[in-house]
């Protein structure tokens, strides 16, 4: 997801300290707790070295690991697949390293203060992200209708993508106090962030979001709203989203998770395999030089979970593919949620029976890539007779949807993402290998740049994903549809076992499918340290009075809690 054209909303300078993710639903500065130099917590002496599975090594278990190993616990991590979960980054056979494709998250918002907490605590480097009139973007095209508008600011675009953009203003103002709740989130005035959010909640959690817009007088123009949906202010148009509550959609909005995006230079799945052989400076109970790699057989993870159950004195009890069976007092659970309906034969009393209905109704949404390698960034090349460049970011509403031109110099190879898809759009994909993709995909660009023989650049084999194919995500990320806030809440809200019976603790679920901001990174790491701390507190430990834990102040900003009758 990010700001396209034309842009959502006024926002604020790039230059200015960021917004922080971490609102409206569950205010909490977790930027702030991370940096504290009291640390996240501690637990017992007589609990150091006590295991604790890990189920998922995406970048919510890897985070979760992290901590718990500085804490002096032993994280067992399991991983059906790869370190990274839906950070995935791939290179090209026979090309050179340098080239790689981001099959998962390749851009991320400065809102995401915790995320860059930890890509700075590894080392890595973000660029800006070409996204459809960015500043990093030297140019789009927005083909429409088979009509092609070339681009280097929205000011470029005729009248009605302006009169769009107003329109999609004005109906965040009057049916969602855009400014006031914007202003209240970058102020950290939690009472504020809270009195807005609870009343837009109770009168819009059953809205979607293209009832929201048609409720506006600004979208009353069926051609706007078309518009809006087909190039919008998401990733090339925000049409899929359309079914989904407005919620979800507000949540990005405010927190300005749809601009200034940035990518990780060298793809984000260094964030994750960083994180596992790094040998944290401040750890308690382990030796110098101990890494999660260290604490594992193989410096590798354990495989794919096949069952969980409950067994005597509320331990967990874990058995992998290779048959072996451990018991934990505590296990962190950031896998995909629809796995423990699935692929692994759980126990109905893992979780109390209104959590196994809110994971029952989690909606996913599909999402389809395919990425290319080119000889070099031909696309700045100047057309004779324009001078504009002989191809640009594309937004369209044919089978390709959204492309992007990646490089890392202009006399360097380069790398085309032919098209990113979501929802009804990546299922048109689906029965098509990669090479059948690419060919449609080259059939739909030549059309709108015939003047452009893409395919004379292309020096190796394509590499595609869609993420509803994937065994072990069934697709990309969750996206709630109207009425679910309070399934939402049931799953984000379950690190605070004390209101459940004793019977139904000990496992905690984490990962961005839990929290309120599914699809960014962001979420993954809010959920990791929501686990954290439940299970420090499971364990009996504590956290420093200078640094509370999201435990710790649940109630002063718990999620609101809409009536069940």
């Amino acid at each position: 997801m990010t700001s396209t054209v034309p842009n959502a909303v006024e926002h604020a300078d790039a230059q200015q300290p960021p917004i922080t993710m971490f609102g409206p639903d569950f205010p909490y500065a977790y930027d702030d707790f991370l940096a504290h130099p009291a640390g996240l917590g501690q637990i017992p002496a007589t609990e150091h070295g006590t295991e604790v599975a890990v189920i998922g090594g995406g970048l919510s278990g890897i985070v979760a690991a992290y901590e718990l190993m500085k804490m002096g616990l032993k994280p067992v991590v399991y991983e059906a697949d790869q370190i990274g979960g839906r950070l995935r980054t791939v290179g090209f056979e026979g090309c050179d390293d340098s080239l790689t494709a981001e099959m998962g998250a390749m851009r991320f918002p400065p809102s995401s203060t915790a995320l860059q907490h930890y890509i700075d605590l590894v080392g890595l480097e973000t660029r800006p992200f070409p996204n459809p009139l960015a500043e990093a973007t030297p140019s789009t095209v927005v083909d429409l209708k088979g009509e092609s508008h070339y681009a280097e600011t929205i000011d470029d675009l005729p009248q009605v993508y302006r009169d769009v953009a107003e329109a999609w203003n004005r109906c965040l103002e009057e049916g969602a106090d855009f400014s006031d709740m914007n202003r209240a989130l970058r102020e950290r005035d939690v009472p504020r962030i809270r009195e807005i959010w609870s009343r837009l909640v109770e009168k819009l959690d059953n809205q979607t979001f293209y009832g929201f817009l048609c409720d506006s007088e600004a979208f009353k123009s069926f051609r706007h709203r078309e518009i809006f949906g087909q190039v919008g202010f998401g990733t090339g148009g925000w049409d899929t989203d359309f079914p989904n509550s407005i919620l979800e959609i507000l949540r990005v909005v405010y927190t300005e998770a749809d601009d200034h995006h940035r990518g990780i230079v060298g793809g984000s799945q260094q964030l994750p395999l960083r994180l596992w052989e790094r040998e944290p400076q401040k750890i308690v109970h382990w030796s110098q030089g101990t890494s999660l790699a260290s604490l594992h057989e193989g410096r590798e993870p354990r495989p794919a979970v096949t069952r969980l159950h409950r067994t005597a004195g509320n331990r967990i009890t874990v058995t992998d593919a290779r048959g072996d069976i451990r018991t934990y007092r505590a296990a962190v659970f950031t896998a995909q949620s629809w796995m423990l309906l699935s692929k692994i034969d759980c126990d109905d009393s893992l979780f109390p029976i209104d959590h196994w209905t809110a994971i029952e109704r989690t909606h996913y949404m599909e999402s389809s890539k395919l990425f290319v390698p080119v000889d070099r960034p031909f696309w700045l090349d100047k057309d004779e007779e324009t001078g504009r460049d002989v191809m640009s970011m594309t937004l369209t509403d044919r089978m390709t949807r959204g492309t992007y031109l990646l490089d890392d110099g202009p006399d360097k190879p380069a790398v085309i993402c032919l098209s990113y898809t979501w929802c009804d759009d990546s299922l048109k994909w689906l029965p098509l290998s990669a090479n059948e993709r690419m060919e449609v995909m080259l059939k739909s660009l030549g059309e709108i740049y015939p003047k452009v023989d893409i395919r004379k650049h292309i020096i190796g084999n394509p590499v595609t994903v869609s993420w509803e194919n994937e065994p072990y995500f069934m697709g990309a990320f969750k996206a709630n549809l109207p009425g679910h806030y309070r399934y939402q809440r049931r799953l984000f809200t379950h690190f605070m076992q004390d209101r459940l019976p004793e019977d139904k603790r000990g496992i905690f679920l984490a990962g961005d499918d839990i929290s309120w901001t599914a699809g960014w990174a962001e979420g993954a790491i809010q959920t990791a340290l929501n686990a954290v701390w439940g299970v420090m507190h499971h364990l009996g430990g504590t956290t420093d009075p200078t640094n509370p834990g999201p435990g710790d102040v649940y109630d002063e900003i718990a999620p609101v809690e809409l009536p069940e009758d």
